[in-house]
């Protein structure tokens, strides 16, 4: 299925998240363009290394709070995609981030569970580390269909 917004042409592609954790499948742009790459996702766990580039840095010197939670919600994706069946897709309904410090340039460690899952949503949790300290904390719930 195709979309045009404004002259530009997006192409509707689904990505399968766990084809990513293989690497039988390159990640989604939103990844790519993050600088975000899972690491492992398995049984409701995913885990992933973010490299902060300066393009995500505020007029603080800090990275911008929304990159943060993009990348939470990057790795809550693959840790729901670790649970759901074949055929299955999810989408999220909310999303809380709570900042504990601020985040530089560097690397990131970004870890994302699955809390709890019943037949149509899910309950996550999200951390990000960088040098040892936490960063911020995000929750989700996301509809699965």
């Amino acid at each position: 299925m195709n979309y045009c917004y404004k002259g530009v042409e997006f192409v509707n592609k689904q990505h399968r998240l766990m084809d990513v954790v293989t690497k039988e499948s390159v990640p989604p742009p939103c990844d790519e363009a993050l600088g975000i790459t899972v690491t492992y996702a398995k049984n409701g766990i995913a885990r992933g290394l973010w490299k902060v580039s300066e393009k995500m840095m505020n007029g603080n010197g800090v990275v911008m709070g929304g990159f943060i939670s993009s990348a939470a919600d990057s790795m809550m994706a693959y840790a729901i995609a670790s649970c759901v069946q074949e055929g299955q897709h999810f989408a999220s309904i909310n999303l809380h981030t709570t900042f504990h410090r601020p985040a530089f340039i560097g690397e990131i460690e970004v870890e994302a569970r699955v809390e709890r899952i019943g037949k149509s949503i899910g309950y996550l949790v999200a951390t990000l580390v960088q040098e040892g300290k936490e960063i911020a904390a995000a929750t989700s719930s996301v509809a699965i269909r």
